[in-house]
């Protein structure tokens, strides 16, 4: 089963989540950022319908499968910052 943390880092003059390279939108407290970390995280675990989907790798490849709706990753949220 796949793992998706979700770290709490500052950015641009605030606070955001950071999942491998990429960052959230940028929040004004570390609380803002912590909960809406924690709210992503746990909308991921939801499970919905299968679907086909597309995406670009690193390479620029465009690649199209089917999505298995109930394959849902553990997830959670790493915070190492004080407030």
């Amino acid at each position: 089963m796949a793992h998706v943390t979700y770290d709490i880092v500052e950015h641009d003059g605030g606070y955001a989540y950071k999942v491998g390279d990429v960052f959230s939108e940028t929040f004004p407290t570390h609380q803002a950022a912590h909960d809406a970390a924690a709210a992503a995280a746990q909308r991921q675990q939801l499970g919905g319908q299968d679907e086909a989907i597309q995406y670009q790798d690193r390479s620029g490849t465009w690649h199209e499968e089917m999505a298995d709706g109930g394959d849902r990753p553990e997830t959670e949220v790493e915070d190492a910052l004080k407030d």
